[in-house]
């Protein structure tokens, strides 16, 4: 507990005493005097802010209706039950309290991912700076046990990385120089010297902070149809409590009896157990994902998670390892060792993944001052100038497109042909690895009912179907384009009425679909701006297992909040319409409020287990 609950227990725990001590004393006003110190001690908070709402023009909220009711059972006469109910209402208040502490501790873990400084060398030095006042291209040290603050490249030195408070992976990273490292992990070996690559704002530790800070803004259906009951439940309470109170009166005369049953009907009203415990139950969800590192922008991706049917993903960089290689180089009337020259001359300036492979495997420095004209045209190829030549290096319909005869490879990979002034020199086979996790994700998935899962590839069809049957997916398509893509998600969007659609994609070139399935889920997205920004879903490694998991959550998250916005409304209507005929007193409206506010808790805490 912190001070503030620890005060709030004392203060039940003196006021509780003193409204027993009141029954044991015979005299009368001794009794109501007591009860009116154990009031104070109890309420005085409560009293603080009805009174200020209702300066600032916010009458109809828990407090006011607590501070109303309570009062009102003590011009009736009626001071035992005036401090029950107050007493009652500050236990739940207490518990509502360590419960949404509890919940935000999940949270919080991930919060202190936010470095306090960074080191800089200043006079053979090491001093702390702000972080923010560390700018791109500077050099920073992490000392052993030391947060990294900034986003960058290891220039010296070699250590053991912990990644867990981001990707919830217990295993330390290792890493030497040439390797890259992100804000919010642990140095924990060795002191290592780092270059700067992006400043703190853009950092990824600054991005997941804000994303996490923003979650609680994108409300579910849940949260948003509470927020807007609310608005209009208590107002038509409060009105029909008074209403309680004076219709009746009229016409019997009996002002006392009827003025308790509205104070019991106000009492019982309070939407205590609704207001706190559905926005709890999201709370508790997204801070159970993120203890695994699964960051979700809001409750509302949770529910559009929960009700998913369809699964599209993309292939490269989400069900293999996006990690190419070459694997067979086919030379055409020239050595092998000529064409692969050829290819990575023709690859030189390209980012494309398969272009990499090609440069690595190569592993020579090209000759760069011979290069007079790049153009490169996306799903396709590029076409280069190298002195007095032209290099083509592409897919099959990149040589088609420019009339090269080209001779087919049937062997299943990414075949990247290679022309030199028009003329076939061969092909390069450049492929990928399944991951070790995917087969076994999307047998997870279809047995948590996704009827539909597709895989979307820009490799040939054949390479799609091959990785698409080894991973048990029916459906496949190949040598599509980012456009394609995108068209083929909007069709599905449109044909999926009923349920929702999830886009899997590396972050990278998959924004567009990212950004507009129904629920965007990015992979190895650490460092990934891209993926922060487009997907609704963040997976801080690359295991496809979070995802059934996160399905888990997020339907749990839905029963829960369910269960208690029916739990609450039922028993709240059943005890209004028993205390309006007089068939529930004061001491069955503490429950109707505070008893069924924590029993409500209670479930809501069960997503954190």
């Amino acid at each position: 507990m912190n001070r503030e609950q620890k005060i709030r227990l004392i203060r039940i725990i003196v006021s509780a005493v003193i409204f027993v001590l009141s029954f044991l004393v015979p005299s009368p006003k001794l009794k109501l005097a007591f009860c009116i110190v154990a009031y104070l001690i109890a309420a005085y908070d409560v009293l603080y802010e009805a009174v200020f709402s209702i300066i600032h023009g916010q009458v109809f909220n828990e407090k006011f209706l607590m501070a109303i009711a309570s009062i009102g059972a003590f011009a009736v006469g009626e001071s035992h039950e005036a401090v029950f109910v107050m007493v009652f209402f500050q236990i739940g208040e207490l518990f509502e309290n360590v419960a949404v502490g509890k919940s935000r501790r999940n949270i919080a873990a991930l919060m202190d991912i936010r470095p306090d400084y960074a080191y800089i060398m200043k006079d053979k030095t090491l001093m702390p700076v702000d972080p923010e006042d560390v700018n791109l291209g500077d050099y920073i040290y992490i000392k052993p046990g030391g947060k990294i603050p900034l986003d960058g490249v290891i220039v010296a030195g070699a250590s053991s990385v912990n990644t867990s408070a981001l990707t919830g992976e217990a295993v330390p990273c290792d890493v030497g120089e040439g390797d890259s490292v992100i804000s919010g992990c642990v140095n924990i070996k060795s002191l290592i010297e780092v270059k700067v690559t992006k400043t703190f704002e853009d950092s990824t530790v600054s991005r997941i902070l804000e994303l996490v800070e923003n979650s609680a803004a994108n409300k579910s259906k849940s949260e948003a149809f509470i927020t807007r009951f609310a608005r209009y439940y208590t107002p038509v309470v409060v009105i029909s409590a008074l209403l309680l109170a004076i219709l009746p009166s009229i016409f019997t005369g009996d002002w006392n009896t009827w003025i308790h049953r509205a104070l019991i009907f106000l009492v019982i009203s309070c939407p205590c157990a609704l207001v706190i415990s559905v926005p709890l139950t999201y709370f508790g969800g997204i801070g159970r994902a993120s203890r695994e590192g699964v960051l979700v922008k809001g409750g509302n991706y949770l529910d559009a998670l929960a009700s998913c049917d369809e699964f599209i993903f993309d292939k490269t960089g989400t069900l293999t390892k996006g990690t190419l290689s070459v694997k067979g180089i086919y030379p055409f009337n020239c050595e092998a060792a000529y064409l692969l020259q050829m290819a990575a001359i023709g690859e030189a300036f390209s980012n494309h993944p398969v272009a990499i492979a090609i440069r690595q495997n190569f592993g020579k420095e090209l000759p760069l001052d011979r290069y007079t004209e790049y153009e490169e045209k996306a799903g396709f190829g590029a076409r280069t100038q190298w002195g007095d030549s032209i290099i083509l290096a592409g897919n099959a319909r990149f040589m088609d497109e420019n009339n090269v005869e080209y001779i087919p490879i049937s062997e299943v990979g990414t075949h990247v042909y290679i022309a030199l002034d028009g003329k076939f020199l061969g092909s390069v086979l450049v492929s990928d690895e399944v991951k070790d996790d995917s087969a076994e994700s999307i047998s997870l998935l279809k047995k948590l009912g996704i009827k539909g899962i597709t895989m979307l590839s820009g490799d040939t069809q054949i390479v799609a179907e091959t990785v698409a049957k080894s991973l048990g997916i029916d459906k496949f398509c190949g040598e599509m384009l980012p456009h394609d893509k995108l068209s083929y998600l909007e069709n599905m969007l449109k044909t999926n009425s009923k349920g929702a659609t999830a886009f899997v994609g590396d972050g990278i070139n998959d924004a567009p679909c990212l950004a507009g399935a129904d629920v965007g889920i990015a992979m190895g997205a650490l460092g990934s701006d891209a993926a922060i920004e487009a997907a609704d879903i963040v997976l801080m490694d690359d295991k496809l297992a979070k995802i059934p998991y996160a399905i888990n959550i997020a339907r749990k998250t839905g029963m829960i909040a369910k269960q208690n916005i029916v739990f609450a409304l039922g028993v709240k209507f059943a005890v209004l319409i028993l205390g309006a005929f007089g068939f529930a007193g004061m001491w069955a409206a503490a429950f109707a409020d505070v008893g069924v506010c924590v029993i409500a808790i209670l479930n809501a805490l069960r997503i954190q287990k």
